[in-house]
């Protein structure tokens, strides 16, 4: 009896140890692709971004020139010895201004991410666990507003409430509600229906600390990755809406007024115009491409 039984547990000992193994590799597998190492456009986007953001934090360590300091004597003259990127039609150093500049469109950028964040996650929560009929309306108040193009909507808005920073990056956080909404209020839903909410409520478990536990927590992860990418968007939208003269009023080195500034004078003084246009684009650019590595990783750590 002990004979015949002794192959059976060995081989069922065997076979749990196998699953447990096979678990530690599963772990230690999804342990190696978290720890991937990052491409080289995310390290060029991350540095390119940080350069901006110190900018913005400390411009006196690329430059200590006055950026409204105008020299008659210098107007558009090229890149030079005593003026790196050259200078503008008043005669204002264009790598001071660039640098200052990225003051303003960072902070307009962020500014309209952090309102389209708060009031999109508070509109997508309450969608979420709101019953039938204020989740529709809900909804449709989220299609409507996502129906009229950002800029349009931007430019309705800016036009009740005049120009200036704060109203230009309130503007285009109202503008991108929407977006945010629409994945807080999917994200909360998924959780809601899950088995482990299921479970907290049996444990009596009140709506707001169900919330406050499990679903908010769950709905914040997105947020960073959609966060990321819309910044860049934010930033376009500033220098466009600045560029039509619905931003910073002059002389605010901002980046869209600076290529406003230059439009007169491109064809001699192209400088003025490509240099800030392509200060501009890399850092767009890098925004998407850093927020796209790290919606990357967010997806194999749900995986």
């Amino acid at each position: 009896m002990t004979a015949t039984n002794q192959p059976a547990s060995f081989l069922v000992s065997i076979e749990i140890t196998g699953t447990r193994l096979g678990a530690v590799a599963g772990r230690l597998a999804r342990a190696r692709r978290g720890l991937r190492r990052p491409r080289t456009a995310t390290v060029v986007a991350a540095l390119v971004l940080g350069a901006v953001a110190l900018a913005a934090v400390a411009p006196d360590l690329f430059t200590r020139v006055d950026p409204l300091t105008t020299d008659p004597l210098s107007l558009n003259r090229g890149p030079s010895a005593e003026h790196l990127l050259g200078t503008d039609y008043l005669g204002r150093d264009l790598l001071a201004r660039i640098v200052h500049g990225a003051r303003y469109s960072l902070t307009i950028g962020v500014t309209a991410t952090a309102v389209a964040v708060a009031l999109g996650l508070v509109i997508g929560l309450l969608a979420g666990i709101s019953p039938r009929w204020l989740d529709t309306v809900l909804a449709r108040f989220i299609d409507v507003l996502a129906s009229f193009p950002a800029i349009l909507l931007a430019l309705v808005v800016i036009g009740i409430t005049g120009t200036g920073i704060v109203n230009l990056a309130v503007t285009l956080g109202v503008a991108t509600i929407p977006t945010y909404a629409r994945v807080v209020r999917a994200q909360t839903q998924q959780v809601i229906r899950s088995d482990y909410v299921a479970q907290a409520r049996t444990f009596g478990l009140t709506p707001g600390r169900l919330v406050a536990r499990h679903v908010l927590p769950n709905a914040l992860g997105v947020i960073p990755v959609v966060a990321t990418i819309e910044l860049g968007g934010a930033i376009i939208g500033a220098a466009s809406l600045s560029f039509l003269g619905l931003g910073p009023q002059p002389p605010t080195p901002e980046w869209g007024a600076i290529l406003a500034d230059s439009r007169d004078f491109l064809v001699i003084a192209p400088w003025t115009g490509i240099l800030p246009g392509l200060v501009l684009t890399a850092t767009v650019i890098s925004a998407n491409v850093l927020g796209r590595a790290i919606k990357r990783g967010y997806e194999r750590r749900s995986a």
